[in-house]
């Protein structure tokens, strides 16, 4: 049954040099187009999301506030005349801290968004500068500000680690600032350096000098530590909530549970079908003027890529993975299936069972992905 929805909006006035979704440069292009075809794109799908109970809306990019307001309206006004809105418990907008002013977020208020997620990535000024980012910590200042008095019930903003020379101090005084802003929501994922990214072509000259492991598993270390001692629950590797505030939206992935994606190069995963839109707009925008969904790949998931899916994805939430729920969803004991795996981690210290769940342990939240890698075949 499929709980969330998200829509791509591939739009940036700024492409930022470690990015490597799926974006264009704002200027001279289709814009409106788009939002026109996002909005025939949903009534595509308008069958199914009438069928669905929708819990959370999540609009990312690219960047969502690259567009005007009238543009945001007109996508808020498509919204809510295809997805069924009285089951929406969340919905999540994507912001960069110079595009989102006053106006933008009253309009997103009135359309119903109750949570806005802010790229926010280091208060460091000079690490802004070598991510390409175009905004200063005044607008980060000014924007939470102006959330609060519009009385948005959840903000979080996320921060990056391990960034090109990025000092262990660098970080610590980012995230003592991030803290002081007094927000229910914080995200925070180590640089991963993606092909086809600037950051990228950099490396592969040899012109880009990261931290190395030892100092980016230290820097993950005072995050855990740090976070606690603000009052923040961990609930996810790289994500942490004060009590009731996290996100919904995100959950129905490492849940894995179905979500329907919406917008070029958008990935959904309804009906058993793991599926990825055309990115290119011309080609996402001439399908949908044909009256066909803008479908690139779709693959049937089988039930054993659903049982590894289960673990490794499941395995990122602190309250890991339910063996109850996994014995009743995939009518076989975990045991049978993973007993192995399960056991060798154990005695490596990297999950324990607990409450009728496996989890991972602190040091196995560490080498996450070396575990995640016992369930794949």
């Amino acid at each position: 049954m499929v709980r969330g929805v998200y829509l791509h909006i591939p739009f940036c006035h700024q492409i930022c040099n470690y990015c490597d979704f799926n974006k264009f440069f704002f200027h001279n292009q289709p814009v409106d187009e788009y939002i026109e075809s996002i909005g025939k794109e949903m009534h595509l799908w308008e069958e199914q999301l009438n069928g669905s109970q929708i819990e959370t809306i999540f609009i990312g990019g690219g960047t969502p506030t690259s567009l005007s307001e009238s543009q945001l309206e007109r996508l808020f006004t498509f919204i809510h005349q295809y997805i069924p809105m009285d089951g929406v418990i969340e919905f999540t907008s994507e912001a960069n801290p110079d595009e989102l002013t006053f106006e933008k977020m009253q309009l997103m208020r009135q359309f119903g968004v109750n949570r806005l997620s802010m790229g926010v990535q280091t208060f460091d000024q000079e690490l802004l500068k070598v991510l390409g980012r175009t905004h200063s910590n005044e607008h980060v200042y000014e924007v939470i500000e102006n959330a609060k008095k519009i009385d948005f019930p959840s903000i979080s903003i996320d921060l990056m680690y391990g960034l090109p020379n990025q000092t262990m101090e660098q970080w610590q005084n980012s995230l003592q600032l991030a803290n002081s802003l007094n927000i229910p929501h914080i995200s925070a994922y180590s640089l991963l350096i993606e092909p086809k990214t600037i950051f990228y072509n950099l490396m592969s000259k040899g012109k880009l000098s990261l931290p190395g492991e030892d100092l980016e598993a230290k820097m993950y270390g005072y995050l855990l530590d740090e976070m606690t001692k603000q009052g923040y629950n961990q609930y996810e590797i790289s994500n942490f909530a004060k009590e009731g505030k996290e996100s919904n939206h995100n959950l129905i992935y490492w849940d894995n549970d179905e979500y329907i994606g919406l917008g070029a190069g958008a990935h959904g995963y309804a009906n058993g079908i793991r599926y990825s839109n055309h990115g290119p707009l011309k080609k996402y925008m001439n399908m949908i003027e044909q009256n066909e969904k803008p479908i690139m790949l779709q693959k049937e998931v089988t039930s054993i890529e659903k049982m590894e899916e289960e673990m490794f994805l499941g395995l990122r939430k602190n309250a890991g993975v339910s063996i109850d729920r996994f014995n009743h969803r995939y009518s076989q004991s975990i045991q049978k299936v993973y007993g192995k795996e399960i056991e060798e981690l154990k005695q490596k210290g990297f999950i324990i069972i607990e409450n009728g769940h496996v989890k991972l342990t602190r040091r196995g939240r560490f080498v996450g992905n070396e575990v995640f890698q016992y369930f794949l075949q």
